[in-house]
């Protein structure tokens, strides 16, 4: 099973990045591709902004003025990713996570910020990987139990809880 190569940014300075974010970030994606079965090896961005930066995100790509918690922007169609000739990795595509919406969401959901973290980064993967749930259905069902399933596997459910959400700083 190949590994993913993780480009972690922060493009924010708002929110403090928890300690051990990065790792938990790189271990949900290769948590995602193992549990895929997906053999080749890959290239992840990850980008944490503000709600502002994500909302200037969603209007230019989604028509939408609207803060969010997640974007992806993949870069594969049908499960064929173009190959970075330098490093050998098919490019699957961008996930931007807005800190603040995460800090958020973990206060509202009364769970960690790690547990939040996780959440959104796999929910990105499947959708790097060309899973859909805006449609609702058997899809957006069939999403959220590998999602669950994947969560599980890194100790992420929703019944464990690691760390307390940090404040925003």
């Amino acid at each position: 099973m190949a590994r993913a190569k993780v480009y972690i940014a922060n493009r924010q300075k708002k929110t403090k990045i928890p300690t051990g974010a990065r790792l938990l970030i790189k271990r949900c994606c290769n948590a995602v591709l193992a549990y895929e079965k997906v053999e080749f090896p890959a290239e992840i961005s990850v980008s944490f902004t503000d709600d502002e930066g994500i909302r200037q995100l969603n209007g230019s790509y989604r028509n939408k003025d609207s803060a969010t918690d997640v974007l992806s922007f993949p870069m594969g169609e049908d499960g064929v990713y173009d190959k970075n000739e330098e490093t050998g990795n098919y490019l699957l595509g961008d996930i931007v996570i807005s800190m603040e919406r995460a800090v958020e969401q973990a206060h509202l959901y009364g769970h960690s910020l790690e547990r939040e973290l996780g959440f959104l980064t796999v929910h990105s993967m499947f959708h790097l990987l060309g899973y859909d749930h805006e449609a609702g259905g058997l899809e957006a069902r069939v999403m959220h139990e590998k999602e669950e399933a994947v969560l599980s596997e890194l100790g992420l459910s929703r019944d464990n809880t690691f760390l307390k959400p940090e404040e925003e700083h």
